[in-house]
């Protein structure tokens, strides 16, 4: 079983995701709040394994919120927000969250966010996805992509081209027929080589300063 946080200032958005939440299999919600601050507090109580989380609060911003969280527990962030400025969301994935999605997803769709960010993989909506790629074709630089790539191994790469399309560690063994150990072995060495603390972002940075495509 699976704990999830919900934290959503508009009671009715909360009510919503609260229901189809709780269709889900082995999920199991453990703490509601309306506050960021309450949020860190609930979730360094309670340790969920997922914390959903709303950008636009009253006295604690997501962003803030997710960091401190992200900063003292192990845990998995799930942003669910109507904000679709750019700034916000490489703020919000900067701080650590693994997923961004904007509100309105379907049953379905939450279902498969939440199945593989729990599953460990990074989860960009078509949206957000689509935001981040624009960027990233409107401001990349050839030459510092060049030497960005030289800096990384072949089966990095390809480790890394299959990370932002949101595949488990699981998943990437599979489809390169690899031990999920070696898998960890090559993450923890990019998190080194692209001077970052965890696998979101990695994903970030690499999609950020074009080093990867999502079209890969």
């Amino acid at each position: 079983m699976k704990t999830v946080l919900l934290v959503e200032d508009h009671e009715i958005t909360r009510l919503g995701l609260k229901l189809m939440l709780e269709k889900l299999p082995d999920i199991k919600i453990v703490g509601e709040t309306s506050s960021g601050r309450a949020a860190v507090d609930l979730a360094l109580e309670l340790h969920p394994d997922l914390v959903i989380m709303d950008l636009g609060l009253p006295d604690m911003d997501g962003i803030e919120s997710t960091y401190l969280i992200k900063k003292n527990i192990d845990t998995r962030v799930m942003v669910v927000s109507s904000h679709n400025q750019e700034d916000e969301i490489w703020a919000v994935l900067s701080a650590g969250a693994d997923a961004y999605c904007m509100k309105g997803l379907s049953p379905h769709q939450l279902a498969n966010a939440v199945s593989s960010v729990l599953d460990g993989a990074v989860w960009l909506d078509a949206e957000v996805a689509n935001l981040v790629l624009r960027n990233q074709n409107n401001h990349s630089e050839p030459h510092d992509k060049e030497k960005k790539h030289h800096s990384l191994s072949e089966r990095e790469m390809d480790i890394l081209k299959l990370l932002v399309t949101g595949l488990s560690n699981q998943e990437m063994a599979k489809s390169l027929l690899l031990s999920t150990e070696t898998i960890k072995t090559h993450m923890r060495h990019l998190m080194n080589k692209l001077a970052v603390s965890d696998r979101t972002q990695v994903a970030v940075k690499a999609i950020r300063e074009g080093i990867v495509s999502l079209e890969s």
